[in-house]
């Protein structure tokens, strides 16, 4: 062996380091908002270890107060709400409807009474007498037909 003589083992001093582990620190307490003008008392606690937390002094957490729920569920009311005014409307829909169909029957008889009118006008430009504009007369009383062809 190279310069060590035999049988001489080297035995090296090993330490062992083992962690310290950390006190765990009390869970912090929530902010409390202060009231301008007051200042809060403050408080020391010695703890089993022997450690003092300092602090200020908070009032415990009041609960909510729970609501009491209503006798009739809100869905309820506003299920019977609409139907109210479900029902308010049909009655609109039903005085409108009875609108458009009297408008309906209304314009119906306006049209009939602009074609007797306009029809009647025209009857009479035709079947007047009062106006001969001209042309040829044919007295055909005393005229004979024969064989399709006119002997007056």
């Amino acid at each position: 062996m190279h310069g060590r003589p035999a049988g001489h083992d080297v035995v090296a001093a090993v330490e062992v380091h083992h962690p310290t582990p950390l006190a765990r620190m009390p869970h912090a307490a929530p902010l409390v908002p202060v009231q301008p003008g007051t200042i809060p008392a403050v408080t020391s606690i010695v703890l089993p270890d022997g450690r003092v937390v300092t602090g200020y002094a908070t009032e415990p957490a009041k609960p909510e107060p729970v609501a009491t729920k209503p006798a009739v569920s809100r869905a309820a009311v506003n299920i019977a709400l609409g139907g109210i005014g479900f029902g308010a409307v049909c009655g609109g829909l039903v005085l409108l409807t009875a609108f458009i169909a009297a408008f309906a029957a209304l314009i119906h008889q306006l049209i009939i009474l602009a074609a007797v009118i306009f029809g009647g006008w025209i009857a009479v430009q035709v079947f007047s007498a009062s106006g001969h504009r001209g042309g040829t007369t044919v007295n055909i009383r005393k005229a004979i037909f024969k064989r399709n062809h006119f002997h007056g």
